[in-house]
């Protein structure tokens, strides 16, 4: 990810005197400005964990001595332990005024706590559902926006409606827009109808219908033999599509020619449906990654929702939903699902809205599926919420309750984390299980799994994905001593210029000392954000430190200046998030700062 344009001006400062060059040239303070680019890692596995008490409330106290982890039933050590806590954000750090003009720190109330993402499956859900969900969107919102949180409006089609915004009009006039996904193709009206659950069925798990597993007339006498009945009943949909017009037999199968003509009519139907079906997937787990993306440059509480009846997943897209869950995992976003059908029953041979069966013998079979089909798509749901440390709401017909259940966080969420000994690089998928120890009447939520990498990890992905989460988090750390201040100066009515001034202390640097030279490369990163915390533009800077003992030393009483200067194309109040990062120690320190230009 490479953060958005900045024109920037770097200035160290440190004292001047005759000294010789340093050797080969090499000076001792050097600065470069570097692409912000950042990569998954998979080191360290991080289990979110909710535990609440019989009653439902949740559990805070607990330590990472109570809680065991097991990977592929093996017990491991937990390496981290945090507990995320659902509370008001402190205040940021004040920021200083210069010369030109006051720049003055935003109170505690203007940063936003929390930002909700609803994320609308326009492509799953069926026109009433989608119908019902508008109407409890529309109730919910009435009630759950507040002066201290965002939200924003995005569909699984791929239209974002509402960036995040306190206006509730914007909101649900956005919502107002949701339509349903059509890509075009009326498949309601295919014959035979091949659900997706099927088709999987037939192509990718039983291989029925790709001709290595039954040439045709062995694949007719199996599908006729009611032995298989998936295969049996999509035939008998088939069949009855093609009728009997046909006559003869085909030379080379033996079969009669309107038993070849079903069995080409279902191949083709089945591939079709699978196709379909994987595209949608695909829109839906590619929408849930965006909008996670989008959630981790937000810098408060992160809280996605995701409205929809769920979705299925083939062995093919199990990996794309583990990069879903490990990305919210590492930016802190919590997803929570609700199932908007509310409470629902598979009506056998469909409702009016559904495709029609032309076999009576394939209606019982075929609505069994997509029974089964629709108990898939709830597991979906339940794993992306529990794997994240969120809710999923279903089985209930108040849906507008549920949704403000689920646009709270959970007021404690566990974070456990580990590093699997000899972990394979092989892409496999690893069950996870977490117990307490000793706490009788306690429920326990947590990540199901996960997928082994299939490359090693690059530690330099590691930093920068450290710095990736630090810029986009709210909390302050101090362990490299900064001070940050800010002033802006007016270019126009509605332009300024908006100047971050960072002055490092060296004395919480840990060089690596080389012959007559103190080395470290330390990372700072400035973003700057809006007042409703949409992330507008940043900059990494990394300064190359040789230092002379004397230049240390001097240093130690001046510290080291870093400045960059925004161009800002319009008035209001702005947060500044300051990161720096020293390789040496492996240490960061985060600031906040604020500024009002009017």
């Amino acid at each position: 990810m490479r953060l958005g344009p900045l024109s920037a001006l770097i200035l160290i400062t440190a004292p001047v005197w005759p000294q010789p060059a340093p050797a080969q040239g090499q000076p001792e303070i050097a600065s470069e400005e570097a692409p912000i680019t950042f990569s998954s890692r998979v080191n360290l596995i991080s289990v979110p964990v909710v535990v609440r008490d019989r009653d439902g409330h949740p559990v805070g106290n607990l330590t990472r001595e109570n809680f065991q982890l097991f990977d592929k039933g093996k017990l491991q050590i937990i390496t981290k332990f945090s507990v995320e806590k659902t509370a008001g954000i402190p205040a940021p750090g004040a920021t200083a005024p210069r010369d030109r003009a006051q720049a003055s720190a935003p109170s505690p109330s203007f940063f936003p706590e929390s930002y909700v993402a609803y994320l609308v499956d326009d492509v799953h859900l069926k026109s009433g559902d989608l119908l019902q969900a508008r109407q409890a969107l529309h109730r919910h919102l009435d009630e759950s926006i507040d002066p201290t949180s965002r939200a924003a409006i995005f569909t699984t089609s791929g239209i974002a409606l509402s960036e995040f915004t306190a206006d509730r009009q914007k909101l649900h006039d956005a919502i107002n827009k949701i339509q349903p996904y059509t890509s075009g193709i009326d498949r309601q009206q295919d014959c035979p109808y091949i659900s997706y659950y099927v088709a999987d069925m037939l192509v990718n798990q039983k291989l029925y219908l790709d001709g290595r597993l039954f040439p045709d007339a062995q694949l007719d006498q199996v599908a006729q033999s009611g032995t298989e009945p998936e295969l049996t009943a999509a035939y008998a949909e088939a069949k009855a599509c093609v009728g009997t017009s046909s006559s003869g037999k085909d030379t080379l199968s033996g079969l009669l020619l309107s038993e070849v003509e079903t069995l080409t009519k279902l191949r083709v139907s089945a591939r079709q449906a699978l196709t379909y079906g994987d595209h949608e997937t695909s829109l839906g787990l590619g929408a849930l990654r965006d909008v996670v993306r989008k959630l981790s440059a937000m810098p408060g509480k992160r809280n996605l929702v995701l409205v929809s009846p769920g979705f299925l997943l083939t062995r093919d897209t199990r990996s794309d939903e583990y990069d879903v869950l490990d990305r919210a995992i590492r930016a802190s976003v919590v997803v929570n699902t609700i199932d908007m059908r509310g409470l629902f029953a598979i009506i056998p041979g469909g409702d009016a809205s559904s495709p029609a069966f032309h076999s009576a013998a394939a209606i019982t079979q075929l609505s069994l599926a997509e029974m089964a089909a629709a108990t898939q798509a709830d597991d979906v749901l339940a794993e992306l919420a529990s794997g994240t440390g969120g809710t999923f709401f279903h089985d209930d017909n108040d849906l507008k309750r549920g949704l403000n259940l689920l646009a709270a966080r959970p007021e404690f969420v566990y974070i456990l984390g580990f590093s699997p000994p000899d972990l394979k690089l092989d892409g496999a998928y690893h069950g996870l299980k977490v117990s307490i120890k000793n706490a009788a009447n306690l429920t326990i939520q947590a990540r199901r799994g996960y997928w082994a990498p299939n490359h090693a990890v690059d530690p330099a992905e590691v930093a920068k994905e450290e710095i990736q989460e630090t810029v986009f988090s709210r909390d302050e750390i101090q362990t490299i001593p900064v001070d940050l201040e800010t002033e802006y100066f007016k270019t126009g009515d509605f332009k300024a210029e908006l100047t971050v001034s960072a002055r490092l202390k060296v004395q919480g640097l840990r060089f690596q000392k080389a012959d007559d030279r103190s080395n470290d490369t330390v990372t700072v990163v400035t973003g700057l954000f809006d007042a409703n915390g949409n992330y507008i533009s940043g900059i990494e800077r990394l300064l190359k430190l040789h230092l002379r003992d004397q230049t240390l030393a001097a240093l130690e009483n001046t510290g080291i200046n870093v400045e960059e200067t925004f161009h800002v194309a319009a008035p209001g109040r702005y947060v500044i998030r300051l990161v720096v990062r020293d390789s040496g120690g492996n240490d960061i320190t985060a600031r906040n700062g604020g500024v009002q230009i009017p």
